[in-house]
């Protein structure tokens, strides 16, 4: 995988607006929509989240952070590609980025207040889900956040994005309630699941439409959330 996506330092953009391009918008617009759905759970759950220490697990080149640092205390970054780090850094020079090997996250037990993985468990071997989930967990404080957002299967756009995407070419698709056992089965309570970006608008008004359909299993993504005890 490290290999593979080092391949697309330069290109990441690139190809993921090539692959979403039947939108009629780019991927910033996605991108931000995430950005706010996980701040929003931020804020419901634990506050201001300008008080919060976050970690982004496989966060690439740093696509979502530049939407995040500027509302968290601290935002941390991590991915097993050490090209995209490079891009990460330049884009995003107030988070604090590691290589990792993909395995055990190089931080302490219960580091953070928040640790997120944005649409990586679908590049992640099925049999290895069980123990990213645990790793994710372990680095969370407790009463704190451990939150998977990923690919709604149940959307037919999402899968056409997704099988035109040169680097998805491994994905495999976990559906919400998949997502939700995993994180229970790594320990975590008050499990829950809500789907995310229903259009392809930068509207507040159709932003606020988007949270409320959260149960309507549609939406091209989703987030899942649990807390360690």
């Amino acid at each position: 995988m490290t290999a593979k996506f080092d391949r697309y330092e330069r290109s990441y953009r690139e190809e993921v607006e090539r692959s979403i391009a039947f939108a009629g918008v780019g991927i910033d617009v996605f991108t931000e929509a995430k950005a706010a759905a996980l701040l929003r759970l931020v804020g419901n759950r634990l506050g201001d989240p300008a008080e919060v220490r976050a970690l982004d697990v496989g966060c690439g080149p740093g696509e979502t952070d530049a939407y995040l640092v500027p509302e968290l205390a601290e935002l941390h970054g991590v991915d097993v590609s050490s090209g995209v780090l490079d891009a990460a850094r330049k884009r995003n020079p107030g988070v604090s980025y590691r290589v990792y090997e993909g395995d055990r996250l190089p931080y302490d037990d219960g580091s953070f207040d928040v640790a997120f993985a944005i649409c990586v468990i679908h590049h992640v071997p099925p049999d290895r889900w069980p123990s990213f989930a645990v790793e994710l967990a372990r680095v969370v404080r407790p009463g704190g956040l451990a939150v998977l957002v990923e690919h709604n299967p149940l959307n037919p756009l999402t899968r056409l994005a997704v099988a035109r995407c040169a680097f998805d070419d491994d994905a495999v698709l976990l559906g919400a309630g998949a997502a939700q056992r995993l994180l229970r089965e790594a320990g975590l309570a008050r499990v829950e699941s809500r789907y995310i970006v229903f259009h392809p608008f930068r509207s507040p008004l159709l932003r606020r439409l988007d949270h409320a359909l959260g149960r309507v299993p549609l939406g091209a993504q989703y987030l899942c959330v649990g807390e360690p005890a």
